[in-house]
């Protein structure tokens, strides 16, 4: 089975030869890796193009860039990667077994954040277990799904905030995800910008007013401004 990775970027200049050169090996192995560039203002798309099968460009908005980089995929399975979150070696074997032995699913990996600070370990921990529990992923985990169950589920809504729930919801009408133990280290960056402990309180306070009804545009508002 074919995998494609998909990554949405908007100004990730910094971050993007790094996170595609990490995927190079996999992309030997035949993984196809498509950039979908949200109309960065910097030189993001012109890094990334000579890295990847496809580096393409639509109006940004995280669940719209992925899911034009689902129309273009080739691959029997889609990956969504966040530019600053890096698979482990083999993910692309880890995936594809475990798809293969149970058929059309979805799944997530469970996800490090680096520096591994101990507050930052209990993060982890803390959205690891959650995501077992309640048969959630978020995006730094690494959400993958077999290309069929992702169109029959309609793909990401287009939503400003929290499409990665509101997939994982659809997709829990089919199945419970699949929780790989391996893990995906993700950066700290968004934490130690407004802080660990203020981005959890944050966090929790936006995902409870999700699950209450409220407008994911104007959490998106209160997100941006932390």
């Amino acid at each position: 089975m074919s995998l494609s990775i998909i990554i949405p970027v908007l100004n990730e200049a910094a971050l993007i030869e790094s996170c595609l050169r990490h995927l190079q090996p996999l992309r030997q192995r035949g993984a196809e890796i498509i950039v979908v560039d949200g109309e960065s203002s910097d030189a993001t798309l012109s890094l990334a193009a000579p890295l990847a099968d496809q580096a393409l460009v639509c109006s940004p908005g995280r669940a719209r860039q992925m899911n034009a980089g689902a129309r273009a995929a080739s691959g029997e399975i889609l990956v969504f990667l966040h530019v600053d979150t890096q698979l482990p070696a083999d993910a692309d074997r880890l995936i594809v077994q475990t798809i293969s032995a149970k058929g059309p699913s979805w799944g997530r990996f469970d996800v490090a954040i680096v520096p591994k600070t101990p507050l930052l370990r209990l993060v982890a921990a803390m959205m690891n277990l959650r995501s077992r529990l309640f048969g959630i992923a978020t995006g730094d985990q690494t959400i993958f799904v077999q290309r069929s169950l992702f169109l029959a589920a309609g793909g990401y809504p287009q939503i400003a905030l929290m499409e990665d729930i509101a997939l994982c919801r659809q997709l829990k009408r089919h199945s419970p995800p699949l929780c790989l133990r391996a893990q995906v280290s993700t950066s700290a960056r968004r934490w130690l910008a407004q802080g660990v402990v203020h981005t959890i309180v944050l966090m929790w306070r936006l995902r409870l007013a999700y699950f209450l009804g409220a407008d994911p545009e104007h959490l998106a508002k209160h997100y941006r401004h932390g």
